[in-house]
């Protein structure tokens, strides 16, 4: 095998990932605690070390299935960060990806160099390792921007729902009330839904029911 000599120093690079799901009306993150040093026993994004033979999306939904047990989530790279002491062992650039998801749609199992894994609300996250809260809220403002030009909340819902329940979705990952006359108008005008003819009725007012297009 051919060796070279580098005149400049070479960084590791490694993917880090913020997946993400609301329940009960709160939005959540997926997080593992950590067995191995450095930030050992802390909590940490799911992710780690880019192998030679990998790109870094495959490197991303590796370690996402090695540390958590969750396959098939659709990762979307949306930065890089590389500040020089971002970790204490040596120069390390990730690529950090972000995914919304169903929970009830995946189970976790821990594994690799992650003792556990565990849903946290954004409202009360632990802890982080690294600069990992950087990286999260981070990827919570991309997905903002996300929702808007892509029907992803959806996923989170069942196959008929109605605006009330599209509108708690939004206002969990914005962190905010939204008014409800403006949602409305400005979400049915991005054209992803269609009115199914058939009302849930429970103890309120009959809601019409929506569908995906």
């Amino acid at each position: 095998m051919t060796q070279y000599c580098y005149d400049y120093p070479r960084p590791a690079v490694t993917t880090d990932i913020c997946l993400f799901t609301v329940v009960d009306d709160d939005l959540k993150i997926l997080l593992i605690r950590r067995g191995l040093e450095p930030f050992r026993g802390s909590w940490a994004l799911p992710g780690g070390f880019l192998q030679e033979t990998e790109t870094l999306d495959q490197c991303a939904a590796r370690e996402l299935a090695e540390e958590t047990g969750v396959q098939g989530a659709h990762l979307e790279a949306f930065a890089t960060f590389s500040a020089p002491d971002r970790d204490p062992r040596f120069r390390v650039i990730t690529a950090a990806y972000f995914a919304l998801v169903p929970a009830q749609a995946h189970a976790l199992a821990s594994g690799s160099d992650a003792d556990e894994a565990r849903w946290h609300s954004m409202a009360k996250l632990p802890k982080l390792a690294f600069d990992h809260r950087d990286i999260i809220r981070a990827a919570r403002e991309a997905l903002i921007a996300r929702l808007d030009r892509e029907p992803l909340a959806l996923a989170l819902l069942p196959a008929r729902f109605t605006l009330t329940q599209v509108q708690k979705v939004y206002e969990a990952v914005e962190g905010q009330p939204l008014d409800k006359r403006n949602f409305r108008r400005s979400f049915l005008a991005r054209g992803w839904i269609q009115e199914t003819g058939d009302m849930e009725r429970g103890r309120q007012r009959p809601a019409m029911l929506f569908e995906k297009i």
